[in-house]
């Protein structure tokens, strides 16, 4: 396949996974009859990515409490009242507060690369969470004897060595979510926020060479989670000159549930440097209908007209479960999704002659 094409991430979890950790976090399991579920799902969901015919996959995240909070995983420096996010249809998600330093990682995502690498006949991807985001877990009014600057001395490197581990495992690549980044807009339309943002995830890519930095990539969408978002009403134009502002080599950019596709891409043409790869959302996660081989085909030929065919690929516009205990998709939506994509893609590449 000519046009390369790549999932998010996140796959809903399996019902007996989702149980396992309802029963696990009420004490009525124990730790290892949780990890047997975790790794029944994982291989399932790995063995269903890989008869999609995705060249490229993801473990699911079946294992991840959180596409956001992963790192954050037994950790006792935190307080549950951090940032709140809130979403369109009024429901809200809670980062934790951190509470005294130092800054480490409870988990790094080599984790979840590596179980992935056991079961996995084709090229893994790892998502990673952008530096960004973890920084709103520092406290407005600061911390005594840890200040902002050395928690992001801290931040910085701990986000720098989970891209590192993922590469020198040899994922394929490793996307940093940054699905904060238009949300930064929303809570400051100056882009002080955004420009901050850019600025603190530049310090990590800055510790990756020119060589490295096309196997990077980050992934940005106005959120997915419960069938809704938090950012969407906010307009690309402003986003986008930050974006590409980011040292990586691909962008993974939702649009297939953009009113005016055209107009991003238009946007992304003079934007996109040379020896970047432009991911296009072709498939919408919160849309529980199915889009056919034909409507993803037709998506990625109106990218074509704007985004030269080396520079081009696909991908769908989230993960399909963010956060573990969305089950607003089904698995087989998903997949079927997944699959329409991976068809529209080939179906493309030979009306193009890639």
């Amino acid at each position: 396949m000519a046009i390369s094409t790549e999932p998010i991430g996140s796959v809903p979890r399996t019902a007996d996974l989702l149980a396992a950790m309802n029963a696990r976090a009420a004490g009525r399991i124990s730790a290892e009859q949780l990890q047997t579920a975790e790794e029944t799902a994982l291989r399932d969901t790995i063995t269903r990515l890989e008869e999609t015919g995705s060249p490229i996959i993801t473990d699911g995240e079946q294992t991840k409490p959180s596409f956001a909070t992963y790192p954050l995983s037994g950790l006792d420096n935190l307080a549950p009242d951090g940032v709140v996010i809130p979403f369109a249809d009024g429901h809200t998600r809670q980062l934790p507060r951190l509470t005294s330093g130092p800054f480490r990682y409870g988990v790094h995502a080599l984790t979840y690369l590596k179980s992935g690498q056991r079961y996995a006949r084709r090229p893994l991807k790892q998502a990673v969470i952008s530096a960004s985001a973890l920084s709103l877990l520092y406290p407005q009014r600061g911390l005594p004897d840890y200040s902002r600057e050395a928690f992001l001395e801290d931040l910085v490197e701990e986000a720098a060595r989970d891209i590192r581990e993922c590469l020198d495992a040899d994922a394929v690549a490793v996307q940093i979510d940054f699905t904060e980044g238009r949300l930064a807009l929303k809570l400051d339309p100056s882009g002080g926020l955004l420009n901050a943002f850019i600025e603190l995830n530049n310090r990590v890519l800055d510790r990756f060479t020119a060589a490295e930095r096309p196997r990077i990539g980050v992934h940005t969408c106005p959120g997915g989670d419960h069938d809704s978002t938090h950012s969407a009403d906010v307009d690309y134009s402003g986003l986008l000159p930050f974006l590409f502002r980011l040292n990586v080599g691909r962008f993974y950019v939702q649009l297939a549930s953009e009113p005016d596709r055209k107009r991003v891409l238009k946007t992304v043409q003079e934007l996109l440097k040379p020896a970047q790869t432009f991911f296009v959302g072709v498939t919408d996660p919160i849309n529980s209908r199915v889009e056919t081989p034909e409507e993803v085909r037709d998506r990625l030929l109106e990218a074509a007209e704007w985004i030269p065919l080396e520079s081009l690929g696909t991908t769908d516009d989230c993960g399909f479960s963010p956060f573990a205990d969305d089950t607003s998709t089904s698995r087989e939506i998903a997949f079927a999704k997944i699959r329409s994509r991976v068809q529209g893609t080939a179906m493309a590449s030979q009306a193009l002659g890639a």
